[in-house]
């Protein structure tokens, strides 16, 4: 009886385990794929960001560029 016993807890600790490390499986895999959300909006913000400050940078090199053409 002892032996069959010992074998139930083995069994027991087994699928504790097994179960600790699905929730530890699927908790990492949806912090993954939360941060590839960040990145992702970072990126676009940064993309934004980098489009209007080089349309506003083109706006006044055209400008300084007209008034050089001017004076010429």
């Amino acid at each position: 009886m002892t032996s069959q016993q010992g074998g139930e807890d083995n069994y027991m600790w087994n699928n504790l385990k097994r179960y600790a490390q699905s929730l530890v499986t699927s908790f990492v895999a949806g912090e993954e794929g939360q941060g590839l959300v960040e990145y992702s909006l970072i990126l676009a913000l940064v993309s934004i960001a980098a489009i209007l400050a080089l349309t506003n940078l083109g706006a006044a090199i055209v400008a300084e560029l007209e008034v050089v053409t001017g004076a010429l």
